[in-house]
């Protein structure tokens, strides 16, 4: 998931002498740039996941400091580096304070610290973690693919992940991805990357298959949840132009298994996509469960619409809605009052239909067995 502002402080406490004083809930932010700033007006060009690295040269006033601080908010930059010991010796508390309220890591180095040579350290290490991030994508997507052939991940995933811990997967998809440019694509990612937050070592952020796949290493359940519903609910607020769609795969155990998690958060995705939903985990589908991850498509053709077959032709033919009907009706387990609230008709009228669902299917719907047939037929045809 790129350099950390963790990853930043434990190569530059001893090396370059750097102290956290605020923000330190934003210590997952990933830096994607480092960029010394001695004027506001550089800050027009930060993308995201920048790190602004000042002197205090053009911001001796606590004014122009807060200025920079809420600037850099705006702009999702990664946190700010303040070298500190000649154009500011100590840092406003309200400074402070503001970066804890929005969690943005504010650091310090000495004045002694060679900015230059930190800058140039640093940006070493970004160019090596995004290789490395490579490198464990491409390993994650052999274990979705792969996953008896064992030697092409397990190894490189070893320095990275607790393998034999818990992974979950999650899919994003706007339902274009694959037809998007490149660079569109990569604009795209970039933005959501933003918006994951809380999320290090023990993830992989990646393109695959025509989604956006999210995988998370031994974090706990209610880990996973805050993640993934907090970047589902900031992505909704933020990129209000876009409809994205988000799949939550079970968890399980051993990265031999992540092809089960990938599968499983598939299925979540297009029922997600299917229903117009914005996040839906795969253990709260249900018996949607099966049918989802069922691959035999002939096999759902059969037990679903070609079953019901004679009701929809009818609702083509006559602009009825007896397949509704059928479906409110095996719901709520043959009780016609329900029926006709869910559907808002009178009791009469419903039970005429169902008196002509009946005869159309050749079925009386009297035994469990015939009832569960055609409730999953019916949950076939919505697929």
């Amino acid at each position: 998931m790129g350099l950390t502002i963790e990853d930043m402080l434990t190569i530059s406490r001893e090396r370059h002498e750097m102290e956290m004083a605020g923000g330190k809930n934003g210590w997952s932010n990933s830096i994607n740039w480092i960029l010394q700033v001695e004027d506001i007006t550089i800050l027009n060009n930060f993308k995201g996941k920048e790190l602004a690295v000042t002197t205090g040269l053009g911001f001796g006033s606590e004014e122009r400091l807060m200025e920079l601080a809420e600037k850099l908010v705006e702009h999702h930059a990664s946190g700010l580096v303040i070298n500190t010991g000649k154009y500011i010796l100590t840092l406003p508390e309200p400074l402070v304070a503001y970066c804890d309220t929005n969690d943005l890591p504010l650091l310090t180095v000495p004045w002694q610290t060679d900015i230059l040579e930190m800058i140039k350290d640093l940006s070493v290490n970004i160019f090596l973690q995004n290789a490395a991030d490579e490198q464990i994508s491409n390993a994650l997507i052999h274990a979705i693919e792969e996953p008896e052939a064992m030697d092409l991940y397990r190894k490189d995933l070893l320095p990275y992940f607790d393998i034999d811990d818990s992974f979950q997967i999650a899919l994003i998809s706007t339902g274009d991805l694959d037809v998007m440019d490149t660079v569109e694509r990569r604009r795209l990612a970039y933005q959501m990357h933003i918006y994951l937050e809380n999320i290090t070592h023990n993830g992989s952020f990646f393109y695959y298959d025509s989604s956006f796949v999210l995988v998370i290493n031994a974090l706990k359940e209610k880990q996973v949840r805050e993640i993934i519903d907090g970047f589902a609910a900031r992505v909704k607020r933020k990129l209000k132009d876009r409809k994205l769609y988000v799949g939550v795969g079970s968890k399980i155990l051993d990265v031999s298994s992540l092809h089960v998690a990938y599968q499983r958060a598939k299925a979540a995705l297009r029922m997600a996509m299917k229903r117009e939903e914005n996040l839906l985990y795969f253990d709260d589908m249900g018996l949607y469960r099966l049918l989802y991850t069922l691959p035999d498509q002939k096999l759902l053709e059969e037990m679903g619409p070609d079953l019901i077959r004679p009701l929809i032709n009818y609702d083509l033919k006559h602009n009825t809605n007896y397949v509704e009907t059928l479906e409110a009706y095996l719901k709520y387990n043959g009780s016609i009052q329900a029926v006709a609230e869910e559907l808002y008709t009178h009791r009469n009228t419903v039970i005429y239909r169902v008196n002509n669902i009946k005869k159309l299917l050749d079925c009386q719907l009297e035994s469990a067995e015939e009832r569960m047939r055609y409730r999953i037929a019916c949950m076939i045809a919505e697929m």
